[in-house]
C-alpha cells in the first residue's frame, strides 16, 4: 500500500540512496584511520615494510593493500616525524567524517519532502474518497471517527512508517557495508559474530508481536474520544439544558482513560526496544571480544592461523559497534510500522469502501431537462432487507410543482434522494426525458438540480462565497441579483462587512431565516431547471417562514419543482400533491380535491388545522 505513495518521489529515494551509500563508505574509511594511529601512538607496529606493486599477481589485493598503507604511513612518518603524521591522520579522519555528516545530512533532508508528500497524499486520497462516497455511507459512520482517521491516523503513519522509509534505506546499507567490512578483515570473527544476530531478531520479535493490535485498539479509543468531542459541540445547548455536563465529563473521562491504559501498554514495549537492544549489542561487543581477545594473546587463531594484530582488532571492534546501531534502529522500526500498519488498516476502510453508486465507463450526456422525470417500479432498501419504498410509478412534467407529503419516515426524503443518484433504486427505474439516470453521467445529471433543505447548509466562508457555491466565475452583478430575488439582499447589506461577511461554522452567525434565504440565493444563482425542496419552511418562524416562502415562490415560478413539505398550508398550489404511507403512494391530486375524498390526506390537513 505505501509503495503507490513513495512512488512519485521515487528520484528522491533514489537520491538518498547514492547519499546513504556515499555514507557508508565515508564513515568505514575514515574508521580505517583508526589502525596507523593506534600504532604510532602505542608503538604496536615494529615492522618494516616494502612497496608491493599493485601489478603483482602473486600477492593478493587485500595483502597489497593493507602492506601499502602501512609502507605509505611508515614512510610519512620516517621523512616527517610520527607527530606529523598522527596530525595528518587526524586531519584526513576529520575531512572524511565531514563527508560522511554532510552525505548523512543531505540523505535526511532528501527524505522530507517523501515524508511530508506522502502525508499530503494520503489526506488528500482520503478527502476525495470521503466527497465520492455516497451519503448511506455515512449514515453508518461517526463524523468523528471519520476525522480521527484524517488526523489521528495519518499523522501515525507519518510517525510510523514514513520515517521509518529513511532507517530502511538507511541502516540495511550500513548493515551490509560494514558486515562486508568486517568479512574482509577476518571471515572467521564475522560468522562467529553474525551467530548473535537471529538471537538478536528473534528477541525483538517476541516484544513487538502484539504492538500492532494493541496500537490498532489505542486507535479506536482515539476515535471514540473525536467522535463524542464531535457530539458534545454539536449537542452543547441539549447538554446544558439538561445539566447533563457531570454524565458527559464521565463519558469522557471512561474513555480517555481506556486510551491511557492502551497507550501505556504500546508506549512500555516501544520503551523496551531501546535497553533491550542495548544490552544484547554490549553482550555481543564483550563475547567477541573475549573471543578475539583470547586469540591475540595466544598469537594465532582458532585453528593455528595467523590472526590479525591488536590495532586491526580494535577497528574492527569499531565496526561492530559501529553495526549495533544500525540494527536497532531497524527494531525501532519494526515496532512503528507495526503502529503505521494499524493506522493503515482503518485508512483503507475508508479508502477500498465500494461505491455502489458507480457512473458507466461511457455515460450518455444530459445537458438538458426537456419533458419528465418518471419513477417506474422503483423500490429500494437501505439494508438489501427492509424496503422503504414499495413499487413507485409517478410522472413529474417539467415545469410543474410536486409536493410529497406524508408522516415522517414515509419514505419522501428517500424518494427525492434517488434524483440525484445520492442513492441508486433496488429495483425499477428513475428516468429523466427517457433516459436512465444510471446511464447518464453523475456531474450532468446533478447540474440540473438545485436544493434547498430544511437544515441549510452554509460553509464558514462569507456570505458573498457560500451564495457563489459551485458557481465557477460568478460576478457579484450575479450574486447580488440572486440574492435580491432570494430577499436576502437588504439584510446583507446591514451587515458591517455585507457581502464579504463571515457567517461562521454552518452559519451559526446568522438567523435561521437568514441562513434559508442564503440557501435560496444559492440555488437561484446555480439557476437548475430542477429544483428539490425538502421541508425548506419547516424550521421557521412565521415571520420568516413568509420572507422565505415569498422567496421560493419566485424561485419555483419557472422550474420543476418537487416539494417535500411537513406543513400543508405551504403546498396548497402544487399542480399535484402526493401523498404517501409506509414507503407508498396512496392518494394524489389537488389540494381541493385531496380535502373532498376525505381521505388520508384530509386526516393529515386536520390534524395541523387544530
Amino acid at each position: 500500500m505505501m509503495r503507490q505513495y513513495a512512488l512519485p518521489y521515487k528520484s528522491y529515494l533514489g537520491g538518498a540512496v547514492v547519499l546513504n551509500l556515499l555514507s557508508a563508505i565515508f564513515n568505514i574509511f575514515s574508521f580505517s584511520f583508526i589502525i596507523p594511529m593506534l600504532n604510532i601512538l602505542f608503538n604496536l607496529d615494529s615492522k618494516t615494510y616494502e612497496f608491493i606493486s599493485w601489478s603483482d599477481a602473486a600477492v593478493g589485493f587485500k595483502d597489497k593493500l593493507i602492506n601499502n598503507a602501512y609502507w605509505y604511513v611508515s614512510s610519512f612518518m620516517a621523512e616527517h616525524g610520527a607527530v606529523q603524521t598522527l596530525l595528518i591522520l587526524c586531519g584526513g579522519m576529520i575531512l572524511l567524517t565531514a563527508l560522511k555528516t554532510s552525505c548523512y545530512f543531505g540523505s535526511t533532508a532528501v527524505m522530507i519532502p517523501i515524508r511530508t508528500g506522502i502525508v499530503k497524499d494520503i489526506r488528500n486520497k482520503i478527502y476525495n474518497k470521503i466527497l465520492a462516497l455516497p451519503i448511506g455511507f455515512f449514515s453508518e459512520e461517526r463524523k468523528g471517527d471519520i476525522i480521527a482517521r484524517m488526523s489521528g491516523d495519518v499523522q501515525e503513519v507519518e510517525t510510523s512508517i514514513t520515517s521509518s522509509i529513511h532507517m530502511l534505506i538507511k541502516d540495511p546499507i550500513l548493515i551490509v557495508f560494514y558486515f562486508g567490512t568486517l568479512l574482509y578483515i577476518s571471515p572467521e570473527m564475522t560468522l562467529f559474530t553474525v551467530l548473535f544476530v537471529p538471537v538478536f531478531v528473534w528477541i525483538m520479535g517476541v516484544i513487538g508481536k502484539q504492538l500492532k493490535r494493541r496500537s490498532l485498539q489505542a486507535q479506536l479509543l482515539w476515535s471514540d474520544t473525536m467522535a463524542q468531542v464531535d457530539e458534545t459541540l454539536g449537542g452543547l445547548r441539549v447538554v446544558k439544558a439538561f445539566n447533563a455536563e457531570k454524565t458527559m465529563s464521565g463519558r469522557f473521562w471512561r474513555v480517555t482513560e481506556a486510551m491511557r491504559k492502551k497507550y501505556n501498554h504500546v508506549a512500555m514495549r516501544q520503551a523496551l526496544a531501546h535497553p533491550v537492544s542495548e544490552f544484547l549489542g554490549t553482550v555481543m561487543i564483550l563475547v567477541v571480544l573475549a573471543f578475539g581477545g583470547s586469540m591475540i594473546i595466544r598469537g594465532r587463531g582458532l585453528f593455528g592461523e595467523p590472526f590479525m594484530d591488536a590495532s586491526t582488532f580494535i577497528f574492527f571492534l569499531v565496526l561492530l559497534y559501529s553495526v549495533i546501531e544500525p540494527i536497532k534502529e531497524l527494531s525501532k522500526a519494526a515496532y512503528g510500522i507495526p503502529k503505521g500498519l494499524a493506522s493503515m488498516e482503518r485508512i483503507n476502510k475508508i479508502l477500498d469502501s465500494v461505491n455502489p453508486v458507480e457512473e458507466k465507463a461511457d455515460p450518455e450526456p444530459l445537458d438538458s431537462f426537456n419533458d419528465r422525470i418518471s419513477f417506474k417500479g422503483v423500490s429500494f432498501s437501505y439494508d438489501g432487507s427492509r424496503e422503504v419504498l414499495h413499487g413507485i410509478d409517478l410522472e413529474i412534467p417539467k415545469g410543474k410543482t410536486i409536493a410529497l407529503v406524508g408522516e415522517s419516515g414515509a419514505g419522501k426524503s428517500t424518494l427525492v434522494d434517488l434524483i440525484p443518484r445520492f442513492y441508486d433504486t433496488t429495483s425499477g427505474s428513475v428516468t429523466i426525458d427517457g433516459k436512465d439516470i444510471r446511464d447518464v453521467g453523475i456531474h450532468s445529471l446533478r447540474s440540473l438540480m438545485g436544493n434547498v433543505n430544511q437544515d441549510p447548509i452554509l460553509f464558514n466562508d462569507t456570505i458573498f462565497n457560500n451564495i457563489a457555491f459551485g458557481v465557477e466565475n460568478a460576478t457579484p452583478e450575479m450574486v447580488m441579483a440572486a440574492a435580491r430575488i432570494a430577499n436576502a439582499h437588504d439584510f446583507i447589506m446591514e451587515k458591517e462587512e455585507g457581502y464579504d461577511t463571515n457567517v461562521g461554522d454552518r452559519g451559526v452567525k446568522l438567523s435561521g431565516g437568514q441562513r434559508q434565504r442564503i440557501s435560496i440565493a444559492r440555488a437561484i444563482l446555480k439557476n437548475p431547471p430542477i429544483l428539490i425542496l425538502d421541508e425548506a419552511t419547516a424550521s421557521l418562524d412565521t415571520e420568516s417562514e413568509r420572507t422565505v416562502q415569498e422567496a421560493l415562490e419566485r424561485l419555483m415560478s419557472t422550474r420543476t419543482t418537487i416539494a417535500i413539505a411537513h406543513r400543508l398550508s405551504t403546498i396548497r398550489e402544487a399542480d399535484e400533491i402526493v401523498v404517501m404511507h409506509e414507503g407508498r403512494i396512496v392518494e394524489r391530486g389537488r389540494h381541493d380535491d385531496l380535502i373532498a375524498l376525505g381521505g388520508y390526506y384530509k386526516k393529515l390537513y386536520d390534524m395541523q388545522a387544530l
